[in-house]
């Protein structure tokens, strides 16, 4: 389920370029898939936000009927905002200020935490009143590169497995109520085996814990980003998780739901980037095509070396030619080299496939340039869902003082 280059064309010449285009279809199909592939499951699936943080992103994923995972307060008071209840509010922070996990608690949500330290402060101060659940660190080198792995031993998220003594004798001594547990190795994951190892030391942690609800096993499913790339293949992925929660209800009498966390997976091929070419410029060994943005609107791939499949949607039939598509900011902004792609003229627009997740998300105003739009193709319908930024947004929350 795609949008054609006549209807993407149609949206810049109407909304203007650079523009974020997403398609509320294809997140929906993305979201049955999981439920399809885990049906035989008790299974929850909770949007990680992170990924695409448009209030009209999250009103939609709140009417599939999606749950949503939240790693800081703000995106907790967004979630509030779009219609989402506390308890279908997870909140997995990282690093942040005990005042943060108690302005959560207050709130009503999930709490997932991730620190020995947060852990002792909250259990003195709470004991068993709240229900909490513990992230842990599996030591599994899972992700498609080492930036967006999370689960390896260095890796500064959740408590080491190793350090279970340590939690067990704060949980006896604070007596804190841990209902789940939770493990996420990193996005990009193409063993779905990854998953299955992380749930038997999932397994072997839910015996230290009699009172637990659920298992979260993260997320990280891995979506295609070229033709003949690879994706997670969920569908096996559910049956083999199914089966192995059957399989330990059967052997210990214990069920729990199983958690997923997916953000990328349901949002990322559902976005769209469009550019325009400013400049076709010629040096003695590549040919560029400048366009009219950069990393400060799509950093992914100067950041994590990401690929974006990337065509010429004014002349998609033109004779193809080997490019290197750049940006205008005042820095190395690369997005790809050496790509082959139908010929570029000035004016033509581009557009960036599988942008929905961490494209504008990400996004800035260095260089002070301005912001895109966004736009949500719905029921066949367009809706400009942000304005693009005007100059004032560039001083706003300054103060002259001089």
């Amino acid at each position: 389920m795609t949008l054609s280059h006549t209807q993407l064309v149609e949206l810049a010449n109407r909304f203007g370029t650079p523009l974020y285009v997403y398609h509320a279809e294809k997140i929906k199909e993305q979201y049955e898939t999981l439920q399809k592939a885990f049906e035989n499951c008790n299974s929850r699936f909770f949007y990680a936000c992170k990924a695409l943080t448009n209030i009209n992103i999250l009103k939609y994923m709140e009417q599939l009927g999606a749950n949503i995972d939240c790693v800081s307060i703000h995106e907790v008071n967004l979630a509030l905002k779009a219609g989402f209840t506390p308890e279908r509010i997870l909140f997995t922070p990282n690093c942040v200020d005990f005042t943060e996990i108690e302005a959560g608690k207050d709130l009503g949500v999930n709490l997932n935490i991730d620190n020995i330290s947060i852990l002792e402060q909250f259990g003195n101060k709470y004991g068993g009143s709240y229900p909490i659940c513990i992230r842990f660190n599996p030591h599994i080198m899972g992700g498609g590169n080492y930036k967006i792995s999370t689960g390896h031993v260095d890796s500064k998220f959740g408590i080491s497995i190793h350090q279970m003594r340590h939690i067990e004798r704060i949980v006896k001594s604070t007596g804190l109520n841990v209902k789940g547990v939770h493990m996420h190795t990193g996005s990009d994951i193409k063993d779905i085996n990854v998953f299955l190892q992380g749930l038997e030391i999932m397994f072997e942690i839910a015996e230290h814990f009699p009172d637990l609800a659920f298992v979260d096993l993260g997320s990280g499913f891995k979506v295609p980003y070229h033709e003949d790339d690879v994706s997670t293949d969920v569908a096996e992925l559910g049956a083999r998780v199914c089966d192995a929660f059957k399989k330990y209800e059967k052997e210990t009498g214990r069920r729990f739901e199983v958690w997923f966390e997916p953000g990328k997976f349901l949002v990322s091929e559902a976005g769209y980037f469009i550019v325009k070419a400013n400049v076709i410029k010629q040096t003695t060994a590549t040919v560029f095509v400048g366009v009219n943005s950069g990393f400060n609107h799509l950093i992914r791939p100067m950041f994590y070396e990401a690929y974006h499949r990337i065509e010429n949607i004014s002349n998609p039939f033109g004779n193809p030619r080997i490019y290197t598509v750049v940006g205008h900011i005042c820095e190395t902004d690369t997005f790809a080299w050496d790509r082959k792609i139908s010929e570029v003229r000035e004016g033509d627009y581009l557009v960036f496939y599988n942008a929905g997740a961490y494209g504008f998300e990400m996004s800035s105003n260095f260089n002070s340039r301005l912001k895109p739009a966004e736009v949500l193709v719905k029921d066949g319908e367009a809706l400009l869902i942000r304005k693009r930024d005007e100059f004032e947004d560039l001083l706003r929350n300054q103060i002259e003082v001089l």
